[in-house]
């Protein structure tokens, strides 16, 4: 398999940059330049094989890339916070509910 360096910096790009979005979309999570740079390249693997099987299809280009990718990485985030935080979303919920009720 050949790759050329202008594929390779397209797919750097696409990466760091849905890593960098998906950062600023959830809350608390970030992970510097190299970590969103892995992030987005693992979130572009995720939405290229999630967005089809929703029946998804947003269209051809670099700004799509980015979009798919960038879905992908939400959906990285979002699971690696759960496991992050044991099961709990943030504890939002039931650390809220369990002062409230006390």
């Amino acid at each position: 398999m050949h790759m050329s360096t202008e594929s390779l910096l397209v797919i750097l790009f696409v990466g760091l940059a849905a890593g960098w979005l998906a950062g600023q979309l959830v809350e608390g999570t970030g992970f510097g330049l190299v970590g969103d740079l892995i992030v987005g390249i693992i979130g572009a693997f995720i939405g290229n094989w999630l967005m089809p099987r929703l029946g998804l299809y947003l269209g051809d280009g670099l700004v799509t890339a980015i979009a798919n990718a960038t879905i992908g990485a939400i959906v990285l985030l979002l699971v690696i916070r759960l496991f992050r935080s044991r099961g709990r979303w943030g504890g939002g919920w039931s650390n809220g509910w369990n002062r409230r009720w006390r």
